[in-house]
């Protein structure tokens, strides 16, 4: 798994010299477990990386990795995944945009595995490179059990 988390970096930084109308971008983020999951965990912390290319002035598409941990409660140790999804920006003006991606969550925990992995969230520009976000996140388990939290984050752009 780690070496799968480190060639999905360097995956991304490839596609950096590729085309110079794209945008390298990392984030960290917050996180409060809601739903079932919410009774097993207390609180989440995800770093993302991602590259998003311009589709348009308003438009860009990309793919993002990045590193998610459930901090566990009542005796459940806790949860961490890699997630790996594309992804879609759209700007509502220039302070103001909106996300949503899909993809696959890798589990890092024994017996592992891996399910299908969702976000959508909004964003609000703090300076030309800098934003504060708000997601939703899950992943969706078997037996109709997901992994949902909702993020509060900071992400740069490079």
């Amino acid at each position: 798994m780690k070496k799968l988390f480190f060639l999905s970096i360097i995956a991304i930084f490839a596609f950096q010299g590729v085309n110079a109308q794209g945008q390298f971008r990392a984030g960290v983020n917050a996180g409060l477990p809601v739903g079932d999951f919410g009774d097993l965990s207390t609180f989440a912390i995800a770093v993302d990386l991602g590259y998003l290319f311009d589709l348009s002035d308003d438009l860009d598409a990309g793919i993002e990795t990045g590193y998610t941990n459930f901090f566990g409660k009542d005796g459940f140790d806790g949860f961490s995944f890699i997630p790996i999804n594309g992804l879609i920006n759209y700007d509502l003006s220039e302070e103001i945009e909106i996300e949503g991606g899909a993809g696959y969550a890798i589990s890092l925990e024994s017996g592992g595995g891996g399910d299908f992995y969702w976000k959508i969230g909004g964003a609000y520009a703090i300076d030309e490179d800098s934003d504060i976000g708000l997601s939703y996140r899950s992943v969706s388990g078997g037996n109709g059990f997901s992994i949902d939290a909702i993020y509060l984050g900071y992400r740069r752009r490079f």
